[in-house]
């Protein structure tokens, strides 16, 4: 499934303050972007609305920036534009990827955001890192970064509703998250992610998106990344943190 058509128009109200400008999202990875061997390239495989993308090109990195949403591709051009810098563009899904790139093309490909689980089942998820592993030179890294689906999985079925209003583009709103946890790991789950943004005169705007994926314990994650040619090199996994790193090197 593509999705995100919907929430792509708002997606900023997902992003934290501190992500939100392009430079400041690239500089939360300064430890593996040092790293980078002179005249890098650079492929950002989930995009999203572009900040990371645009973060790297405003340091003269050279940046494709690929998402499997048209919506979110449009996105990042236009923030592209809007800072005045050089990113080439491209809706792909990550299997289509080398149908695009020549194989050894990329010094470092990141795929963040939590978008991995979206990869259909222990053969989407596998397909997908082959995939950014054959655009990687020998040598050249892959950074993700995964929700801690353990955690996400103990608390089961539920509904989270923002405790504060989030502000962007001088509106208001609050995010509501609606996870629906299938019975086994394997299974399809669901998330809806709704943003409700709410106007000073009374009515609000709701725009929702009802999301699959399939999750995954870190040790499967790294038995995956194994199989696709990746070492773990680097991972911040903690199971009682909401999140964690992971840099694979191309054996």
């Amino acid at each position: 499934m593509t999705g995100y058509d919907v929430l792509a128009e708002v997606y900023e109200w997902l992003i934290s303050d501190g992500k939100l400008p392009p430079a400041e999202f690239a500089a939360s990875f300064d430890d593996v972007l040092r790293l980078l061997p002179p005249k890098a390239r650079i492929l950002d495989c989930s995009c999203g609305t572009g900040q990371l993308a645009v973060g790297l090109a405003g340091r003269g990195i050279q940046v494709v920036a690929t998402d499997a949403s048209e919506a979110m591709v449009r996105r990042t051009a236009a923030l592209s534009e809007e800072h005045g810098t050089s990113v080439q563009t491209l809706q792909a899904t990550w299997e289509e990827l080398p149908d695009h790139f020549q194989d050894n093309t990329f010094d470092m490909v990141f795929c963040v955001g939590n978008s991995l689980h979206h990869a259909a089942g222990a053969t989407g998820r596998t397909a997908a890192l082959k995939s950014m592993s054959r655009l990687l030179r020998p040598g050249g890294r892959l950074v993700l970064t995964s929700r801690t689906w353990e955690l996400v999985r103990s608390r089961g079925s539920r509904l989270d509703i923002s405790n504060h209003l989030v502000r962007r583009n001088n509106r208001d709103a609050v995010i509501i998250y609606r996870w629906d946890i299938a019975p086994n790991w394997d299974d399809e789950h669901h998330i809806e992610i709704a943003i409700a943004q709410v106007d000073p005169t009374g009515p609000v705007l709701v725009r929702s998106e009802l999301l699959s994926c399939w999750p995954y314990q870190h040790k499967q994650l790294e038995a995956d990344l194994h199989q696709s040619g990746l070492h773990t090199s680097l991972t911040t996994f903690d199971p009682n943190a909401e999140n964690y790193l992971v840099v694979a090197t191309k054996l």
